[in-house]
C-alpha cells in the first residue's frame, strides 16, 4: 500500500516536473520514508489522544526515533508492516509505567546491546562508511546514557525494544 502510494506519486511529480534530476525509483523510495513515517506519527499520536498518554507517545516518538537514527535495527519486509508494528508498539510503550529499578535495569541491558550490536544493518540503509562504525556506537550509548539522568521509564523500554532490534545471530 505505502509502496503503491509512493509510486503514484513519484510518478506525478515526474509528470508534473519531467525534467527533476531525481529518478522515479529514487522518488519513490524518498517519498515511501515520509509515508511511512507520517502514517507512524499519526497512528500513534491518535491512539495516545484515545489512552490519554499523548506526553509518553511523543517522548517514545522522540527517543526510538534518535537511537534508531544511530544504531539502525532489522527492516520489516513491508512498509506497512512497519507502520502496523511500530504503532501497535508504541502505544503500548506509553502505557508502561516502571519502577526506578527497572527503569535503570531496561536502559543497563539497552546499553549492553548497544555496545555489542550497534550499528546494525545500516550498509545498505546509509551513506556513512564504515570506518565511523564506532563513533555510532559511541553515540549510541552516550544516548542510552542520558536515560540514567533521566530516568524515564517510558524512554527506558522504547530503547530496549529498539536495542533488541539491533540483534543479528552472527556478526
Amino acid at each position: 500500500m505505502i509502496e503503491t502510494m509512493a509510486f503514484k506519486l513519484a510518478n506525478q511529480i515526474k509528470r508534473t516536473v519531467p525534467d527533476h534530476p531525481a529518478s522515479i525509483p529514487v522518488l519513490k523510495y524518498a517519498l515511501a520514508l515520509i509515508i511511512n513515517a507520517s502514517m507512524i506519527i499519526v497512528l500513534t499520536l491518535v491512539a495516545s489522544f484515545v489512552t490519554g498518554r499523548t506526553a509518553e507517545a511523543v517522548t517514545i516518538l522522540v527517543a526510538f526515533a534518535l537511537l534508531r537514527q544511530i544504531s539502525g535495527g532489522i527492516h520489516l519486509k513491508t512498509g506497512m508492516a512497519c507502520v502496523v508494528a511500530t504503532s501497535v508498539a508504541f502505544t503500548a510503550i506509553s502505557c508502561i509505567t516502571l519502577h526506578d529499578w527497572w527503569t535503570n535495569l531496561f536502559t543497563g541491558l539497552s546499553l549492553l546491546l548497544v555496545l555489542w550490536f550497534a550499528p546494525s544493518r545500516i550498509e545498505k540503509q546509509s551513506r556513512i562508511p564504515s570506518r565511523f562504525y564506532p563513533l555510532l556506537r559511541l553515540l549510541s550509548s552516550l544516548l542510552v546514557c542520558t536515560n540514567f539522568v533521566i530516568g524515564s521509564s517510558v524512554v527506558a523500554v522504547a530503547f530496549l525494544v529498539q536495542s533488541l532490534t539491533l540483534i543479528r545471530g552472527r556478526r
